[in-house]
Formats: C-alpha cells, sequence, structure tokens
C-alpha cells in the first residue's frame, strides 16, 4: 500500500476518533441517540454553542459496496467497497464577527475503494458510462473541496460567492439518494467530457445569483478550468498553473408550490473557452482515424440541461411523506463530446410505511448515449488495425447507449444514519452491445458524525 495512501486515510481515522473523544465527554445519552442530528451527538450542548454563536462542524461519512450477481464482461463474482470521509466547517461571519449576510465555508474530503464496474460490470477497453458506486473517484487522497465566502447584497437580492468550489454546488444541482451515478448529483458534470469537475474536485470559481422574487431566481458563474487539480497529489493545489480555459454556467430556476407541494425546475447552458479536441475529424476535415493526422481542435464546447422536481402527493396531509418525482436530462457538443445526451427519471416516496415515516423508497431509470461520431472513429480505428473481432485486444469496442435502473430502500436507522440497500440492471454496460447485462447489489451508508 503506498504511504500517500496511509496518510491521507489515516488522517480521517484521527479525526474520528476525535470527534469520539469529544463525543466521550458529552453527556453519555447524547452521543449515538437516534434523535440528535449527529453520531456523535451534542458534546454536552457545546456544539449548539458553536452552532448559535456561528460555528458549524461538519463531519459526515458514505460507504457504498457493489457485488456483480450476474453478467456483465467479468461474471467471476466479487463485492467492491469505496467510501467517503468529510471534515468542515461552515461559518456564519455575522454571528461570529459582525458582518452582515456574509457566510464561509472550508471542507475536506478522503475518498478511498474500488469500483465494480471498472473491471466486472464493464469491458476495461471501454469502462462503463456510468457508476455503480457513485461515491467512488478522483484518487485516494484527501482534497480541499471548498474554500468560499458568500456575502448578501440590496436586501438579499443580489447574492455572490466566491473562492474554491465546483460547479454542482449551484448549478444544475441534484440530490445524490441513489448509488448509481446516472442518479446522483449534477448531471452535467458526470458527461460534459473532462471539462465539469464534480464534487469533491473544487475550482477557483465565483457565481452571483440575483433573486428575481421569492420563486425564481437566475444566475452565473465562471469556473476556472485546470485539468492538474486532477492529478493525485494536488489536492490542495491552490495556484493557476495548468489553466486551459474558464466555464461559464448560466442558469435559471423556479421554486413553485403546486397545489402546496414543493418543485424546483432548472433549465441552464454552460461554455468551455477551452480548446477542445474532435471526436472524429483531423485538421483537414477528413477522418482522423484513417489518416493517421491530428484530431482537429476547437475553440470551445458548451451544452444546456433541464432538471424537474416535484412533489406529487402527500401523505394524508403530512408534506414530509409522499410521492415524487425527478428527471434530467442534458445535452452536449456533438464535435467535441463523448456523450452526446442523456435523460433520467426517478420516483421517490417518503414515508411509505407509518410504522417507518422517515423512510424512504426509490426507482430509476437513465438512457446514456455516445455520440454517434465516437461510434464511427471506433469502427474506422478497427479497419484501420485490421481487427474485426471483438475479442482481440486490439479491437476497439463500439459504444452506443447503456441504460441504467436502480430500486432501492432506504431505512432511516436514525436522524443520523441511513442506510440504503439497492438492486441496479446495467443494460448494454458502457454502451457496448456484446457484454452482458449485468445485475449489482448494492448497499448504501450515510452517516453524519
Amino acid at each position: 500500500m503506498k504511504m500517500k495512501h496511509v496518510n491521507a486515510r489515516l488522517i480521517c481515522q484521527v479525526s474520528a476518533a476525535a470527534a469520539l473523544v469529544l463525543a466521550g465527554n458529552a453527556m453519555a445519552a447524547d452521543a449515538f441517540s437516534s434523535d440528535s442530528k449527529w453520531m456523535t451527538g451534542d458534546w454536552g450542548g457545546e456544539r449548539t454553542k458553536l452552532i448559535e454563536q456561528g460555528i458549524d462542524i461538519k463531519a459526515d461519512y458514505v460507504g457504498e459496496v457493489g457485488g456483480n450477481l450476474n453478467g456483465g464482461y467479468n461474471d467471476d463474482k466479487t463485492a467492491r467497497y469505496a467510501d467517503q470521509f468529510g471534515l468542515g466547517v461552515a461559518l456564519d461571519l455575522q454571528k461570529l464577527w459582525g458582518w452582515d449576510n456574509t457566510q464561509a465555508k472550508i471542507q475536506l474530503t478522503n475518498r478511498n475503494g474500488y469500483n465494480i464496474s471498472n473491471d466486472r460490470v464493464g469491458d476495461p477497453r471501454a469502462g462503463t458510462l456510468s457508476s455503480s458506486q457513485e461515491v467512488y473517484g478522483r484518487g485516494h487522497m484527501v482534497r480541499l473541496t471548498q474554500l468560499w465566502i458568500q456575502h448578501q447584497f440590496f436586501d438579499n437580492k443580489l447574492d455572490v460567492k466566491a473562492g474554491y468550489f465546483g460547479e454542482g454546488e449551484d448549478f444544475n444541482t441534484f440530490p445524490c439518494d441513489f448509488q448509481n451515478l446516472a442518479f446522483c448529483g449534477s448531471q452535467v458534470g458526470n458527461w460534459a467530457t473532462n471539462i465539469w469537475y464534480n464534487w469533491p474536485v473544487s475550482q477557483a470559481a465565483i457565481r452571483v445569483k440575483y433573486n428575481i422574487n421569492d420563486e425564481l431566481y437566475a444566475q452565473i458563474g465562471a469556473y476556472n478550468q485546470n485539468p492538474s487539480q486532477l492529478e493525485h497529489g494536488n489536492g490542495f493545489k491552490l495556484s493557476g498553473s495548468g489553466t486551459k480555459g474558464t466555464v461559464l454556467p448560466v442558469e435559471l430556476v423556479w421554486s413553485p408550490k403546486v397545489n402546496s407541494l414543493p418543485g424546483e425546475y432548472r433549465v441552464g447552458y454552460y461554455k468551455s473557452t477551452a480548446d477542445a479536441d474532435d471526436v472524429r475529424e483531423d485538421v483537414n476535415g477528413f477522418d482522423a482515424a484513417t489518416t493517421g493526422d491530428a484530431y482537429k481542435t476547437h475553440n470551445s464546447k458548451s451544452g444546456y440541461w433541464f432538471v424537474a422536481q416535484q412533489q406529487l402527493t402527500s401523505h394524508n396531509g403530512d408534506a414530509s411523506r409522499g410521492l415524487n418525482i425527478a428527471a434530467n436530462a442534458t445535452f452536449h457538443d456533438k464535435d467535441t463530446n463523448f456523450i452526446d445526451n442523456y435523460q433520467s427519471v426517478m420516483f421517490v416516496y417518503k414515508g411509505p410505511f407509518d410504522a417507518r415515516p422517515k423512510d424512504d423508497v426509490g426507482i430509476g431509470a437513465a438512457r446514456i448515449h455516445v455520440n454517434d461520431d465516437v461510434k464511427k472513429n471506433a469502427e474506422l480505428l478497427n479497419v484501420s488495425n485490421g481487427v474485426s473481432d471483438y475479442d482481440n485486444p486490439v479491437f476497439s469496442p463500439i459504444r452506443e447507449t447503456e441504460y441504467n435502473y436502480e430500486i432501492n430502500y432506504g431505512f432511516h436507522v436514525t436522524n443520523w444514519l441511513t442506510v440504503r440497500p439497492n438492486l441496479q440492471y446495467i443494460t448494454h454496460p458502457g454502451g457496448v452491445d456484446e457484454v452482458d447485462n449485468a445485475l449489482v447489489a448494492g448497499l448504501k451508508i450515510q452517516s453524519t458524525f
């Protein structure tokens, strides 16, 4: 095991141990109480006092298991575990220092583990398009995920946030209650190849939001596009070296009440100012796979998205329970982007049983389509290399459309612990028809310390 990996994990283990020590000093009834928001309790009331003073300590954990039950590229059954520790603090600077309408946040994350999708579900030559364990990725290391300050002007009409953070915090935002990546978090970041970096990667950024009324706001942002921040060991990189351009998202968000039930609707557009390679054509406009010449360079790439979330029913007048529907769609530059479109729909029922009013059950389906030019490019590469047999190691798999399905049940064990077993079915993993459809059993654990 690499020393950097050991050190990163040790940091998180020490942090968790410190939290447990604090809990031990608190009132015994507080720690591990099912009614507490935190596993370590209120530290004898000290945690609430800190929040009242403007200091809200954040500590959480997400762990995900994925096991291939049937099908996939390699049906040799096994299970993989991936996790993430988070440690941070949210600051109310008005309470702390008298700075009116000003907040700040610092957040560290550490990811570890392995993914069942990489070599069991998908052909390693092609991979999968989604992932059965969304928490996996961006290296086994500690990262600075958030370092920002936020201020509201003109009676909270104008909201400005600046520092280091990711696009998905404010644009194309979406909850992460499923385990499959196709149903979790900002979807633009999953499919806008190499430009939009989701959690836990941060970039130098500014976001400006204007509240038009109580239900409607518009926002625009500018995010440094720096691929070097993805590299191992650059989790705390704050310099601009390696910058390729700027990602510019703009979004309109409407949050109406329909029959007194909440909804949220987002429509947005992004543009990257960095150079981007064409997925098929060479510098002369011919097929690069045939000519062997360099791929044509474009001076930007762009796309747009739509997100809808709406609660449809309540349960006997209780709006905290009921049926919710959500839908996502993203569309991307056909000249430069590997994925050209994605769609998903999800249904979640909160409080399905009177005896379990805080549990939830969810089901989702997603479609991820590979750019037709990517498919054509692979076909031309195979002709150029003189291979046609899928089992030939040199063969470039032909990728078209991958479908992901998930059904899950969230057990609200305590106010600080949710355990979510799930089943996932992946059709044409990686968009490759030759790969068998896969059935994956998952388990997601979410805890707040």
